[in-house]
């Protein structure tokens, strides 16, 4: 009964302390909504600069975007791009992640596997989307393909850095007390790992929207790659202007919506060591 009851009093605790590191999460956001509006402020002034032939401002395009939405022709584009993106990112983070690990705690496999990882890293994404083309044709393979080999590198690098660099002694220390295999996985080898895999994945979901895009406007008849060059032929500046915002929109939901908390929660044990 003492047990049931010290659980119950816990649950309020838990929750206070989970709505409080929510709020601290969005007050933590103002640094990045500032830099936004700074952006909107020059691209404003250079819409006014240049024209809106040149470069609609950010009302214009906004407006564009808006009208695309609320006729059903962006959400369908949108949704292409996104199952392509994520299904070559999440094949180039699974594999990358746990193939990179792997290397990193073998010194034969590191040095086997760098100069490949470099000449993967020094690749053109476009070259790789010829080859693509070549192979599978135009369909959805050529963008998830191209998608999952531009990122496959960089999630490989990181997670194989993480693995090399794991503190040797804890994993002494764990053996010592003979702490079982998962606690040793989850509480001392993922939580430093993590910390170099984090980024990686941040930094391979930049480069997969870039890469869907471009493939998508080369070998592609749907998608917002595609969208984007029908709007270029036909001289609309503010409906391309709005496909590339909507995009952009994407990757800012998936990193700060999804990473970033995800992030947070992995490494609060960084906050816990700070004096």
């Amino acid at each position: 009964m003492a047990a049931s009851a010290e659980g119950l009093a816990a649950v309020p605790r838990r929750l206070a302390d989970g709505a409080g590191a929510a709020l601290a999460y969005l007050w933590s956001g103002w640094g990045a909504v500032a830099s936004l509006l700074l952006f909107c402020a020059l691209w404003e002034w250079g819409g006014q600069y240049y024209g809106p032939l040149i470069l609609p401002g950010p009302l214009a395009t906004f407006e564009r975007l808006g009208d695309m939405l609320a006729s059903g022709l962006a959400a369908p584009e949108l949704w292409i791009s996104a199952r392509r993106t994520l299904t070559g990112l999440g094949a180039a983070v699974l594999a990358g992640s746990v193939l990179g690990m792997l290397a990193g705690r073998s010194v034969t496999a590191a040095l086997l596997s760098r100069p490949l990882v470099t000449l993967l890293l020094g690749m053109p994404p476009i070259a790789w989307l010829v080859l693509a083309m070549l192979w599978f044709g135009m369909g959805d393979a050529t963008p998830v393909f191209t998608v999952a080999v531009a990122c496959f590198p960089i999630v490989f690098a990181g997670a194989m850095q993480g693995a090399r660099t794991l503190d040797g002694q804890l994993t002494d220390v764990a053996r010592v007390y003979r702490l079982p295999w998962w606690t040793t996985l989850f509480d001392v080898h993922l939580p430093h790992v993590v910390s170099y895999l984090l980024p990686a994945w941040i930094t391979a979901l930049g480069i997969s929207w870039k890469v869907v895009v471009m493939a998508e406007l080369l070998a592609a008849s749907d998608g917002a790659g595609a969208a984007l060059a029908v709007s270029r032929a036909q001289l609309d500046m503010a409906g391309s202007m709005g496909w590339i915002v909507a995009v952009l929109g994407l990757l800012l939901a998936i990193e700060y919506l999804l990473l970033e908390p995800l992030k947070r929660t992995i490494e609060r044990w960084r906050a816990a060591d700070a004096p």
